[in-house]
């Protein structure tokens, strides 16, 4: 029987990239539902492809425009608009798996409603267990959920975990999580001030969005992953390290009691653990290219106190810092670094500054242990008017 999939920020990276394994396994898998923004053009096409039973498009005018499209094609496809409707095909009766690629604090809700709704959850928005934390897995659980982590790195250390999550504590030490060091690993701190949004975005490795490209130049991408990987797997922050990996072939590790490390390689290729996630437990092609060992260039790692990475990745700290404070500082950090990246992304503030706006905001908003979706919402709204002031201030 196949499964229903909805893919939810389908005309991202992610989202192309969950479609194109889709296709490669008609046999085993059906498009049930997509979602947008605002990408009209992708969004028809991608309707004619796979022909969802619905799409959904978070814009009003979008939604208006993708209707009248689809009507004048014929396609058998049912448009629905707004936040609501997301959350309502998140938790469809009919979906069997849910692809959570919505980028930001935007996607909370709708991987609240899956959870609850306990669909089979491929985790590919870091942001619901940063700014969800406690919460988001209380919804896992309750709800029944089978949450499977799409990020590379914690779809590596899944693969590299016991099977049983009730062993972890007692037989694991550590969770390493590689990085690749992003474009500037090597580049000169003081010359960070300089950095244009083009060179941010050009990644050595992965083909990424804007945002997350940004995120993994800062290295603050590494310190979302820290965050969760805290929530994902439950052990202390402590017991959570980063190395600096640049080739991206060791995705991240796991290392045991008896100091055994047990790691997952592959090509950086996001259709790995994105076909992980949709076959698991089984496991079907992705397309993704084979490591040829005979080819694969040796491999490196580098401490992050090693070539001033501390100075060039201030933003990698605020991960431990925001773990040990109270409950919610993980979502001021989130909000704080999504406005100042969209601000440096326009030009308004420079690349070394959204480090400052970021420890800005987490001392201007102090987390009051939310309890509830619309007490995150509204702790969320707050950070992101603070990191506004912060950068109103930077201007002046």
């Amino acid at each position: 029987m196949k499964q229903r999939i909805a893919v939810l920020g389908s005309t991202g990276s992610i989202g192309a990239n969950t479609l194109d394994v889709i296709a490669r396994h008609p046999d085993r898998f059906e498009v049930f539902a997509l979602s947008a923004a605002s990408q009209v053009d992708l969004m028809l096409r991608q309707c004619g492809q796979f022909r969802p039973r619905f799409a959904v498009m978070v814009g009003d005018d979008a939604g208006r425009e993708l209707a009248h499209r689809i009507e004048r094609e014929g396609l058998p496809t049912k448009v629905l608009r707004g936040e609501g409707a997301l959350q309502e095909m998140a938790a469809h009766e009919s979906v069997d798996a849910v692809m959570a690629a919505i980028v930001g604090a935007a996607g909370l809700a709708s991987c609240l409603a899956a959870a609850r709704a306990g669909k089979k959850l491929l985790l590919a928005n870091k942001e619901a267990l940063v700014v969800g934390g406690d919460l988001f897995m209380q919804a896992v659980k309750q709800g029944g959920a089978t949450l499977l982590p799409i990020d590379s790195e914690h779809s590596a250390i899944f693969q590299s975990l016991p099977e049983d999550p009730a062993t972890w504590d007692e037989r694991v030490e550590k969770i390493i999580l590689t990085a690749s060091g992003g474009p500037f690993r090597t580049r000169e701190p003081a010359t960070l001030c300089h950095v244009t949004p083009e060179e941010a975005c050009a990644h050595p490795n992965w083909v990424m969005g804007r945002k997350i490209s940004v995120d993994s130049a800062t290295m603050m991408n590494k310190a979302l992953e820290v965050i969760e990987a805290r929530f994902l797997f439950g052990l202390a922050p402590q017991r959570l390290e980063v190395v600096i990996h640049p080739q991206s072939v060791i995705h991240s590790m796991v290392q045991y009691r008896d100091t055994s490390v047990v790691a997952q390689l592959g090509t950086p290729d996001m259709r790995v653990p994105i076909a992980y996630g949709l076959a698991w437990p089984d496991r079907v092609a992705s397309g993704a290219q084979a490591l040829d060992f005979h080819q694969l260039a040796d491999m490196s790692f580098e401490a992050l106190d090693s070539r001033g990475h501390p100075e060039r990745f201030p933003g990698l700290a605020l991960a431990w810092e925001a773990l040990r404070a109270p409950s919610g500082t993980t979502a001021v950090l989130n909000a704080a670094n999504e406005v100042a990246v969209a601000a440096f992304l326009d030009g308004r503030i420079r690349f070394d500054q959204i480090h400052h706006v970021n420890v800005a905001t987490l001392e201007a908003v102090t987390a009051s242990s939310p309890e509830s979706l619309d007490d995150l919402l509204a702790l969320d709204a707050l950070s992101r008017e603070a990191a506004a002031r912060a950068i109103a201030r930077l201007r002046t």
